[in-house]
């Protein structure tokens, strides 16, 4: 059953943990050099934000700053985008195309795209999944049952990951959708384009690193339960 110290867990593990620190490492250097460069339009995030979303029609969506790092999102409950402080005052290259892809979800959102729609359909199962996962499989381990609860283990991870499948077509979209208002509303010039993608590609790869790690855990559990009925 579950071992730490089992070769086989590692072998499923490490390419996932190997892949989600190389992809941190990626976006904390591509955002961190694009947070030095100005943009040549004097705009904030927020204000980028704001005029992408206008332009859409979306004057009702409120753009609100929100401490931390990285901590951007919108909230299509609120019909809100938060924007973290850097990138709500940032006048660089990289607030703004965070701005740009933030607003690429409410725009989502104003489409009805189905992806995104079936996202947030399955947040509230894939929450409650989340933490029955960890309370299955520390009570499975603690209590000599997990060869009992591995089933249920299996079915729960197996929803944190369709999640994850999800999440990544709709983030790659967002991005698309980002760099096409950008440069058709001339938010931004043609030569901060590289800068722009880079920093919107190295933000995609932390969500291929979770989509891989989730389904090469998966996988193992699925091993596991398969060599525990031999």
């Amino acid at each position: 059953m579950f071992n730490l110290f089992d070769p086989v867990y590692w072998l499923f593990v490490i390419p996932g943990l190997l892949l989600g620190i190389w992809a941190q490492i990626k976006l904390s250097h591509a955002y961190g050099k694009y947070s030095q460069v100005a943009v040549e339009s004097g705009m904030s995030g927020a204000e980028v934000a704001r005029e992408i979303l206008d332009r859409a029609g979306l004057t009702n969506v409120p753009v609100e700053e929100i401490p931390g790092r990285l901590s951007d999102h919108y909230d299509p409950t609120k019909r809100a985008l938060f924007l973290s402080s850097d990138n709500f005052n940032g006048r660089t290259v990289a607030a703004v195309g965070v701005a740009a892809h933030e607003s690429g979800h409410a725009l989502q959102h104003q489409a009805a795209y189905g992806l995104f729609n079936f996202r947030m359909a399955i947040v509230p199962i894939t929450q409650f999944a989340n933490t029955a996962y960890v309370g299955i499989f520390l009570i499975g381990m603690f209590m000599g049952l997990l060869k009992i609860v591995l089933p249920i283990i299996i079915a729960t991870f197996a929803v944190i990951t369709l999640f994850h499948l999800v999440t990544l077509p709709v983030e790659y979209d967002a991005s698309r959708r980002a760099k096409e208002q950008l440069f058709r509303l001339g938010l931004v010039h043609e030569d901060e384009r590289a800068g722009v993608s880079k920093v919107l590609d190295a933000a995609a790869l932390t969500y291929v690193a979770a989509l891989v790690s989730s389904m090469l855990t998966l996988l193992y559990y699925i091993t596991l339960a398969r060599n525990s009925r031999r």
